[in-house]
């Protein structure tokens, strides 16, 4: 009787459920994946640096006389990255769009951490813009020239595409870069 009992009761790998109702995972698939650069980047002439060089200067001559010595550090660190910043290229890195999220070299982020995305230009450069959850708040990266409709489909159906209205930084930065231009357009 024992016999007949056990073979009523057994079932087949897909009958037995020890969790029913929960998702099984969906195993990680690329869906898209580049090479592109790390930020965007533009060579600077000579020009730049000297206006650099003398705002810096300027900057820490004022702080100087008005006895502020620790803020000149700062004055001087901020020239000394944009001097790194605009004299040495970006490395490549690999980005990789997959069905947990975005990867690019050894950083995930997973897509219930976006918000929205965005096409926008640096340089002469396109650039794709997300909004994450955490630090840095958002990711930028390069693509390579004719991915934008295809990236724009893929993100569009997991991510609302949608640029934000500019805050009051964006459009203090874009004052000054105006107002005070570090380099003449040619």
């Amino acid at each position: 009787m024992s016999d007949q009992t056990q073979e009523k009761t057994a079932k087949t790998p897909e009958e037995e459920k020890l969790f029913p109702g929960v998702p099984k995972p969906i195993p990680k698939q690329s869906v898209i994946a580049w090479k592109a650069s790390s930020r965007p980047f533009k060579k600077r002439d000579r020009q730049y640096y000297t206006t650099v060089a003398a705002i810096v200067f300027l900057v820490s001559l004022i702080l100087f006389f008005a006895g502020q010595f620790l803020p000149i550090a700062v004055v001087i660190s901020v020239g000394f990255l944009a001097y790194v910043l605009s004299s040495v290229p970006p490395h490549d890195i690999k980005i990789d769009i997959n069905t947990y999220g975005i990867e690019m070299e050894d950083l995930l982020y997973y897509w219930e951490e976006m918000g929205r995305f965005w096409f926008d230009s640096k340089y002469g450069q396109d650039l794709l813009t997300i909004e994450v959850a955490r630090f840095p708040g958002r990711i930028i990266l390069m693509f390579e020239e004719g991915k934008k409709e295809e990236l724009r489909k893929i993100l569009s159906e997991v991510l609302l595409e949608e640029k934000p209205a500019d805050t009051f930084y964006d459009k203090a930065g874009k004052w000054l870069q105006e107002k005070i231009p570090l380099e003449l357009n040619s």
